[in-house]
């Protein structure tokens, strides 16, 4: 998937998440807020001044943010965790999110009583996709606003030796037989089994 569709489950699928910001004693500080709006630049949501979170935004400018859809079954659900910039674009785009998410009219009433709220845009951020209602698992990366796309996880190198204790290990099945074996990015926990076992080295550990 690309990117803006992503941000598209973000919003309109999830929509709830929780958002992590520090501060003023440099503690991280957790709450639930919703994600209500997206665009090819990124992703929009809203608070009002008066509240800590405001602040925090305004200071750091940097937030982080995890959310997760689906059944009472773990292995239905889907997770996207972002973290990114911040910034205020005031009353920028709040017609458009009080038009896509018709819950806030009852919230926030009248228009005098919006003159609280700002928006703010997640212009420039990483993060990842989980999706475990598929076999394998699907993972995602998803990178916007002019982020450096930095690979995670582990790959194998030309020194393997085609052993196959890591296709034993692989919990996913996600290593597919080659030379040299090949880890299938897009199903792959980040376990660790493949790195742990290989015996020559042959398994390298990304950013």
């Amino acid at each position: 998937m690309k990117t803006k569709e992503y941000l598209k489950i973000l919003a309109e699928e999830i929509h709830s998440v929780v958002v992590a910001t520090i501060d003023d004693n440099g503690l991280p500080t957790t709450r639930v807020i919703d994600m209500m709006l997206y665009d090819d630049r990124g992703i929009y949501f809203l608070t009002a001044k008066g509240k800590a979170f405001y602040t925090q935004l305004m200071n750091k400018g940097y937030l982080s943010l995890s959310g997760m859809i689906g059944g009472k079954e773990t292995m239905s659900r889907k997770a996207i965790s972002v973290s990114g910039a911040v910034r205020n674009i005031g009353s920028e785009k709040l017609e458009d999110i009080f038009k896509r998410n018709v819950y806030m009219a009852d919230i926030y009433q009248t228009e005098e009583s919006r003159s609280a709220l700002e928006v703010f845009h997640i212009y420039k951020g990483r993060g990842e996709y989980f999706d475990l209602s598929t076999k394998p698992i699907t993972r995602g990366i998803i990178v916007f606003g002019g982020t450096e796309l930095q690979n995670s996880g582990f790959s194998i190198t030309e020194s393997c030796t085609k052993c196959g204790l890591c296709l034993r290990k692989c919990p996913q099945n996600c290593i597919t037989v080659g030379i040299p074996y090949k880890i299938q990015q897009a199903n792959c926990l980040h376990c660790g089994n493949c790195y742990e076992v290989c015996p020559v080295g042959a398994v390298s550990k990304r950013v």
